[in-house]
């Protein structure tokens, strides 16, 4: 089976499946659209080298997932082709870390583009009113609710859009680890949610600064960034619980957030299985 093929499989088997695209060994990093990805969107890239043994990387600039592959081989490798071996990982390496700062940079241009022609949400959207929230900190631009994903120094990195029927999609290559929406101002106590309209909802029923980190697995991240930058607040940490998904990972990546800072888990309990 060819380096190619291989890849390909490997790239399917890890929830990446390109989109009208095919892996090529030519040592050059290459970008596609991964299944179920927004259209027009690149978020994969994946570098390949054929030889001396088939080996290569692959990742999504939207989740930040990176993998490395290496294809089987009973063959000893002589130690001129493991010298070879070294040099082209590290220029996958090289080309990686250089692709991603381009990409990076792209979206952080593209997100203060779009940030300035926004307008102040109207009271009266959909989403909010259906989630019973007001706008805090967030725009508007056209029918989308445009939530701003900042670092701890404040730093824009993308843009979240809620369109009308709640439906959510970031900038393509955009950062989101880290990253997050801040409601409020900090005074002894943060909580920390995963989507916006939970968040908007903490802050309004406790008057305390919450951060929309936009999903469960960011929530670590962001619970370190914010650790780091205000290293005495108590920090609650207020899980989905997820009790109709294997592993529940709303609970499961609030619990790997809390202990990461020291912090608390807020949950809520079902009395019957919510709808």
């Amino acid at each position: 089976m060819s380096a190619e093929i291989s890849f390909l499989d490997r790239l399917v088997a890890a929830g990446l499946t390109p989109i009208k695209f095919k892996p090529v060994a030519d040592g050059r990093i290459h970008r596609f659209r991964v299944e179920g990805d927004k259209a027009g969107s690149r978020n994969g890239w994946c570098v390949l080298y054929a030889d001396p043994v088939g080996h290569g990387a692959f990742g999504s600039w939207r989740t930040g997932e990176s993998h490395t592959w290496r294809a089987e081989s009973k063959n000893f490798m002589t130690p001129a082709e493991l010298a070879e071996q070294r040099r082209q990982f590290e220029a996958m390496r090289r080309q990686r870390t250089e692709e991603e700062a381009r990409v990076r940079e792209e979206a952080r241009s593209k997100a203060a583009r779009l940030w300035d022609m926004t307008k102040p949400a109207e009271a009266a959207h959909p989403y909010l009113v259906r989630k019973g929230v007001k706008a805090w900190g967030v725009r508007q631009l056209r029918e989308s609710l445009v939530i701003p994903a900042r670092d701890a120094h404040g730093q824009l990195h993308t843009l979240q859009f809620i369109g009308r029927d709640g439906d959510k999609r970031f900038l393509s290559g955009g950062r989101i680890q880290a990253c997050y929406c801040a409601i409020g101002r900090p005074a002894d106590t943060l909580l920390l949610a995963e989507g916006y309209a939970t968040a908007a909802s903490l802050y309004e029923s406790t008057g305390h600064a919450t951060a929309c980190a936009f999903n469960a697995g960011n929530l670590a991240p962001v619970a370190r960034a914010l650790r780091a930058k205000f290293p005495s607040l108590r920090i609650i940490v207020c899980a989905d619980n997820d009790t109709q998904t294997p592993g529940n990972p709303g609970l499961t990546n609030a619990w790997e957030a809390a202990r990461a800072v020291h912090g608390w888990v807020a949950c809520p309990t079902f009395s019957e299985s919510p709808q």
